[in-house]
């Protein structure tokens, strides 16, 4: 994979240019005084499905399923209580 550089002055004057490159597959590394600071690069490709998707964020500990939370407790003392709040403000 090809790498360019650009401080961050030519950054900004050439986003759209930086763009197209990365579009076409190259990185880009963004300096800030002679340090790198930021790095832009094509997007992965996505998990096909939404269950693979949710899956991959489960196991990066992005995402916890609901009954794996600990101390989940429903506040509600009776169903309905959400109905009869709407209700009592109209």
């Amino acid at each position: 994979m090809f790498v360019d550089t650009y401080s961050t002055y030519e950054a900004k004057t050439r986003f759209s240019e930086i763009i197209r490159k990365v579009k076409a597959g190259r990185r880009v590394i963004v300096t800030h005084r002679g340090v790198q600071v930021a790095e832009i690069r094509p997007v992965e490709k996505a998990p096909e499905s939404f269950g693979e998707r949710i899956a991959s964020l489960e196991r990066d500990g992005i995402v916890q399923r609901a009954s794996d939370a600990p101390g989940v407790r429903f506040v509600a003392k009776r169903r309905g209580a959400l109905a009869r709040f709407l209700a009592d403000r109209e």
